[in-house]
């Protein structure tokens, strides 16, 4: 069983690397045709299954502006369509993972406000809410910020290795440790 060519619905892929590594070298030529062939590959990718056909671009650019920045983390040895296609995978899930998170934050707070009056800012749970803010200020901000991420904004370690440029085991290390100290602190 071999490796299956993915390269069969866009034949220019198989260039992508090469024009990616010229990119690398500052050849610009190769660095403005590299996104020209992209850009739509990346849409179509992140168009199926969109319910709003308007999403579609402005996750295309947030993929290019990732590109443009990760650029220099490509390696020759390895394809280039996977690479690009995780880079599009993480930022349509960040996309959609913020507009949804928003969404449900308004709709919750417009059709359950008993809840939020009764549950988040009733004052015998206002000084919880305070302690939590407080520890985590406490804890040095690269960790804070693996510990959000993760436990209270909802992304896999994976995607936070990715962003912050660590292992997912040392993410998974650092957010099981902030939990240890913050549950110290709270105690």
């Amino acid at each position: 069983m071999g490796i299956v060519n993915d390269n069969s619905q866009n034949p220019k892929a198989d260039s992508w690397g090469e024009l990616a590594v010229r990119s690398q070298s500052g050849d610009k030529r190769a660095y403005r045709q590299l996104l020209l062939e992209i850009a739509p590959y990346i849409k179509s990718r992140i168009s199926k299954g969109l319910a709003n056909e308007d999403w579609s671009e402005e996750i295309m650019q947030e993929v290019l502006i990732s590109v443009h920045k990760s650029l220099k983390s490509y390696s020759a040895d390895r394809p280039f369509k996977p690479w690009l296609n995780a880079i599009t995978q993480f930022r349509r899930t960040d996309f959609l993972r913020k507009h949804y998170k928003n969404k449900n934050v308004n709709e919750a707070s417009q059709e359950n406000s008993d809840i939020f009056s009764n549950d988040v800012t009733h004052d015998t749970r206002a000084g919880e809410l305070v302690d939590i803010e407080k520890a985590l200020g406490k804890i040095p901000e690269k960790q804070r910020k693996i510990f959000k991420l993760i436990k209270i904004e909802g992304y896999s370690a994976a995607e936070v290795a990715k962003e912050m440029d660590m292992s997912v085991s040392a993410v998974k290390v650092s957010a099981h440790r902030t939990a240890g100290k913050l549950k110290e602190m709270l105690g």
